[in-house]
């Protein structure tokens, strides 16, 4: 499903609890940038979740920045954020590929330049 597709009322995939036409829709459509990391981050996972690649390129730093982006036929099941203090946030991302179901813990650093917030990188914990 797209960014342009998901339903404005329905549950932000981030987890945030608000419709996605109040949460993570505005900056995923450029309208609003992330004010923390926390809010980036959870943009990101929201990215991932609606296969939005150009979005998580455009957010990522241009000194980790891959050229492209795959991104395969993960589906996210949820995001709980476990700590934002900082410029970093520990998380845990549930998904599952082919049948089996995973979970993605990590703690990302993230930078700010002229005023937005930029994905750096991440370390799994």
């Amino acid at each position: 499903m797209s960014p342009l597709s998901y339903p404005a009322f329905k549950p932000c995939p981030c987890g945030s609890g608000t419709p996605y036409a109040g949460c993570c829709a505005p900056r995923l459509s450029g309208q609003t940038p992330a004010e923390t990391p926390e809010a980036l981050m959870r943009s990101r996972y929201t990215a991932y979740a609606l296969q939005d690649a150009a979005y998580l390129l455009a957010t990522w730093h241009a000194r980790t920045r891959p050229a492209s982006l795959r991104l395969g036929h993960t589906e996210w099941l949820g995001l709980t954020v476990r700590r934002a203090v900082g410029d970093t946030v520990s998380f845990t991302a549930r998904f599952q590929e082919s049948g089996q179901r995973h979970a993605l813990r990590e703690r990302s650093t993230f930078v700010q330049e002229d005023g937005r917030w930029f994905y750096l990188d991440g370390v799994e914990e």
